[in-house]
């Protein structure tokens, strides 16, 4: 039975109750106390969006309420803040304008909503993806004010939160661009509880069975976990204790997106990860000056009681991450045989590791080192948004880069510390130092040995840039970098130099087209793109102008022939340059019946998966995941209308839902009337006969047909990779089960 609908006094209630949260937290907080302004953005906000209602039903006011106790309450932003957060719609979603919010609550705030006041259209062109244009104008308004990310990670967040009452294409764009941008940003900024929960949230969504599945078996082994959490934490307590240390010790579970990725990364079940908690010690120290000393004397009595894993000590209060980041960790083995990770940090470490840095930035503390680090950060984003990709979905791919998870530090010659991304080069260090040592950088002394500008750094490198008037920048060293500052700036000289000859390309290829009749369509481009190994348009153009290739009488017929034909994965090969239909089609999937017309797709109703009794599909399956029915997939609507299939977890769909949402469709499998390719990885102890056995069993008993298999053994181990035609992906997951009873099998999964 439903409930009964509120009246408009209990909403009004509702409402009110909602904003004295706020406000009470604000309260207990130790930010100067400025209660008119926020009373006042409450009462503004209210009245703008009078009448307006959610998705859900709720009165609209509720969202912005909830963000700015987000805001407050679980990020520690201040009375600024609080009001932008509470008018961040008021300009995207009514008449008012900026210039209103600026009179009635002052420049700052009116800064605020601006940066998070949606835009459409921009620099990247009519067709590009508005959405990679938001994040743009988001993080240049950052790059002024972080306050400005702070309040759109909350604003995530509660959208996150309340994701169920989305259709499921809305559902899947929302989700997808979370864990492709905002988790990642989030862990940049430090925002460690904000980027788990968005991780955890998008999981839910994009694989609900999944999820609830690691849901179970952590609820079901809590007991157990909490047992031996005992056993392993009792000691070390005794030992704090006498040490007259106060402080907190709890266990740090895992996350269940991080559960699921350890599951999909090592082909492992739930109950062979063995990392499922970790335990964590915060204790207080009112001088930070002794919070060092502190941490070592905990890790010493800790190194005490258990042996120490050599490899797996992270010291990041000496040289902490770029995101202010503190802690001392260590991984010692348990009395149950399994390796625990331990960290340990103050009390001050732990507000910023769970908060993260930018909420104690220069609005309430002076600028220290962290806080360089991060103005360092923020330096690096503006330095990549002045320098636009002219691709929106390279701009992501750009700043996604510069959103790392693993650091190393190196030295300069002086003794300077760098951060850099685990990977990175010479020549990425001296982009990092200053764009005219990369422009000219010819090598590099690496501890004093000379090394070429490709060498890959290590931690504790001290590292020497050697230039050369006469160098000039190169294609190849596009390969070499892996900073978003580097990689820019390099595109950005090599755009410049090479733009005379990729206009004069284009124009020889306009010329060559229109005499022979032939008209450009994707198709066409797509196979000049393929028969010259160009990367794109201006790498094909490019290689035209420098006279590097010529277009010959050979290939006119070949083009009038595929002007005609519908590009197969149009949309990918031109924006994402990966190359997915370059490959030969897979045997045994089926061909593609095309819709009647393109557009006749509704992305906002779920588009049922139909195999016809000749084959035939009304989907296109795409070789970059091949997912077959059990799968979580969503529907892409190609350029030629067609939906295009992806599994949900495959690389090509995140950056199809952080790009292009609105082209997206939640799909559903019809009964499955064809078989699908389906990869097996087999690994075991080799003997007399597995083979044989491996074979029967699946051929014979399960009637399943092997269409490839290669094997390989050394030592006494065996790897195998089978291929095999199957329905649906129960079917594989019961193979795979059996294989496991085979004596010697260590392991068997379906790669995805």
């Amino acid at each position: 039975m439903l409930a009964p609908k509120p009246t408009p006094e209990q909403e009004d209630a509702m409402v009110q109750a909602a904003f004295d949260e706020v406000l009470q937290g604000y309260l207990r907080s130790n930010h100067r106390k400025k209660v008119e302004v926020i009373e006042r953005a409450f009462r503004f906000a209210r009245e703008a969006h009078k009448g307006v209602r959610r998705r859900s039903g709720e009165p609209y006011i509720l969202h912005p309420i909830a963000v700015a106790r987000i805001a407050s309450q679980e990020i520690g932003l201040g009375s600024t803040s609080i009001c932008a957060a509470l008018l961040h719609d008021v300009v995207e979603d009514t008449d008012y304008t900026v210039e209103d919010i600026e009179h009635a609550f002052g420049h700052k705030v009116a800064q605020i909503v601006d940066g998070l006041t949606k835009i459409s259209g921009g620099i990247f062109g009519d067709k590009a993806s508005a959405q990679a244009e938001n994040f743009r104008k988001l993080l240049l308004t950052m790059s002024e004010d972080i306050r400005v990310v702070l309040i759109k990670m909350a604003d995530r967040l509660h959208n996150m939160r309340t994701l169920g009452a989305q259709p499921p294409n809305k559902q899947y764009k929302i989700a997808g661009e979370t864990l492709y941008i905002y988790a990642p940003l989030a862990h940049r900024l430090g925002l460690f509880a904000i980027k788990t929960e968005l991780e955890d949230l998008s999981f839910k969504y994009e694989h609900p069975a999944e999820y609830e599945k690691i849901s179970e078996k952590i609820r079901e082994t809590e007991n157990r976990r909490h047992l031996a959490y005992a056993d392993f934490a009792e000691p070390i307590r005794r030992r704090l204790d006498e040490m007259g240390l106060v402080y907190e010790a709890k266990d740090r579970l895992k996350s269940i997106y991080s559960i699921w990725r350890k599951m999909e990364q090592k082909h492992i079940p739930f109950e062979e990860v063995y990392d499922l908690y970790a335990m964590r010690i915060v204790f207080e120290c009112d001088d930070p000056a002794k919070e060092k000393n502190i941490c070592w004397n905990i890790y010493s009595a800790i190194t005490d009681i258990y042996k120490l894993h050599p490899e797996r000590t992270r010291d990041w209060i000496v040289t902490p991450k770029a995101n202010g980041y503190r802690a001392l960790h260590l991984t010692v083995m348990g009395p149950d045989g399994n390796w625990v990770e331990v960290q340990i940090r103050s009390r001050r470490m732990d507000e910023i590791a769970e908060k993260g840095f930018a909420a104690h930035w220069r609005y309430k503390i002076g600028e220290g080192d962290e806080e360089s680090e991060l103005n360092a950060w923020l330096r690096t984003i503006k330095d990549i948004l002045e320098n636009p990709e002219p691709s929106a979905i390279d701009f992501l791919d750009t700043l996604k880069l510069n959103l790392f998870a693993s650091e190393i530090v190196v030295f300069t010659p002086k003794g300077e510390l760098v951060t850099l991304p685990a990977g990175a080069s010479v020549l990425d260090l001296a982009f990092e130092l200053h764009t005219e040592l990369g422009m000219h950088c010819i090598a590099g002394k690496v501890n004093h040995k000379l090394v070429p500008l490709s060498h890959r750094l290590s931690s504790g490198d001290q590292v020497e840039v050697l230039t050369s008037k006469s160098q000039t920048p190169q294609p190849e060293w596009d390969s070499y970098l892996v900073t978003a500052r580097a990689k820019t700036r390099l595109r950005a000289a090599m755009r410049k130099s090479r733009q005379p000859l990729i206009a004069k390309g284009r124009e020889a290829m306009d010329k060559w087209m229109s005499d022979n009749n032939i008209t450009p369509t994707p198709a066409v481009i797509s196979k000049l793109l393929g028969t010259y190994h160009a990367a794109n348009r201006d790498d094909l153009y490019y290689q035209l102008g420098a006279d590097e290739i010529m277009l010959g009488d050979f290939l006119v017929e070949t083009l009038r022939k595929q002007q005609d034909k519908s590009s197969s994965t149009g949309l990918l090969r031109k924006i994402l340059r990966l190359g997915m239909g370059g490959r030969d089609k897979q045997p045994d999937t089926p061909p593609a019946m095309l819709p009647a017309a393109p557009g006749k797709v509704n992305p906002k109703e779920t588009y049922i998966l139909r195999i016809e009794p000749d084959g035939t599909s009304n989907f296109r399956q795409c070789d970059c995941c091949s997912p077959i029915p059990g799968d979580d997939v969503m529907g892409f609507i190609a350029d030629d209308g067609v939906v295009e299939l992806h599994a949900l977890t495959c690389e090509h769909a995140a950056i199809l839902k952080a790009g292009y949402g609105p082209r997206i469709v939640a799909t559903r499998w019809d009964t499955a009337r064809a078989r699908f390719m389906a990869h097996i990885h087999i690994e075991g102890i080799d003997r007399h006969g597995i083979l044989q056995e491996l074979t029967f069993m699946i051929s014979s008993h399960m009637a399943i047909d092997i269409r490839r298999l290669e094997i390989e053994a050394a030592s006494s181990v065996f790897h195998c990779d089978l291929w095999v035609r199957i329905a649906d992906a129960e079917i594989a997951t019961d193979l795979c089960r059996r294989i496991l009873t085979i004596e010697g099998v260590q392991s068997a999964a379906r790669i995805k």
